[in-house]
């Protein structure tokens, strides 16, 4: 099953499918829209996210970005996708009505994985199927009524990873600081290398940043940013034919060499070891 809404004027695309792999590149732009992976089956599947293979597990659902690449090589069996444009909808223009980013997309923490916990599994097999029914309504307000169950998926789905991936003990305030953070980062990752560039940003003293991190995970602020800059020197390297040389000035580096000393650092291994090694490192 591949179900689609085009809007052509605003090349606005949400779609859903009951297997991704098989209708991967039947959508249009699959690779420019933002995803949820939802494993609906009664055993665990395998994707692979940046050359790197994760399970998911039965009733368990995962989020990327356009930012990532993923592949379903290794996936073995039929994986439910929504997927959608930032012209359908933008979690940045509407992140004050749904408050994902930083927690479920643009964040730079573990992929985020989420489980429908077993009182809540009809919860979200009934959005599914209203989902479903409203593809098959095309009239004047189809756009907006998918508009509205999107944003309510993604809302059901905060919820579930503000609980479930290490911030249940933190407060809202100290969530909202959290998912800012890790999505400016994400922004503005090349440029801004610093925590105190980010904690003026955010209000805050460099300090307050490194407690609440403490709490929140074993990574500093400092860690996150140069893990996020390494993170993109490694999709640069696997994804793309550019030369060191030029993925050093893409992520703002003057000179070659210092990028060099900066990713076998991060990966213990230089850059020509690491496009040499079969298996990239996550």
């Amino acid at each position: 099953m591949r179900l689609e809404f085009h809007e052509p004027k605003l090349n606005a695309v949400l779609g859903l499918t009951d297997s991704i792999k098989t209708d991967e590149n039947r959508f249009p732009d699959t690779e420019n829209t933002i995803k949820f992976l939802w494993n609906r089956n009664k055993v665990s599947v395998t994707v692979a996210i940046d050359g790197l293979a994760m399970e998911l597990g039965p009733n368990q659902i995962m989020t990327a970005t356009y930012l990532q690449k993923l592949s379903f090589a290794s996936t073995q069996l039929p994986l439910t996708a929504i997927l959608f444009n930032r012209e359908f909808y933008c979690i940045s223009d509407h992140d004050n009505e749904v408050s994902c980013n930083g927690i479920l997309f643009f964040g730079t923490q573990d992929i985020p994985i989420i489980t429908i916990p077993q009182e809540l599994q009809k919860r979200f097999d009934l959005l599914y199927e209203v989902l479903v029914e409203e593809f098959a309504t095309p009239d004047a307000i189809q756009g907006d009524m998918l508009q509205m169950m999107l944003k309510r998926f993604i809302i059901m789905s905060t919820r579930l990873a503000k609980e479930q991936l290490k911030l249940k003990n933190l407060d809202n305030d100290q969530i909202e600081v959290i998912r800012k953070f890790n999505y400016l980062v994400d922004i503005h990752y090349k440029t801004k290398r610093k925590v105190s560039d980010y904690a003026e940003l955010l209000f805050k003293s460099p300090k307050t940043l490194s407690n609440l991190f403490s709490l929140y995970n074993q990574k500093s602020p400092q860690r996150i940013i140069l893990d996020r800059l390494a993170l993109e020197a490694k999709r640069l390297m696997h994804f793309t034919d550019k030369q060191n040389q030029e993925i050093a000035f893409e992520l703002g580096f003057n000179d070659p060499a210092h990028f060099s000393r900066f990713f076998k650092k991060m990966t213990q291994m230089t850059p020509s070891e690491y496009r040499e090694t079969p298996e990239k490192a996550g």
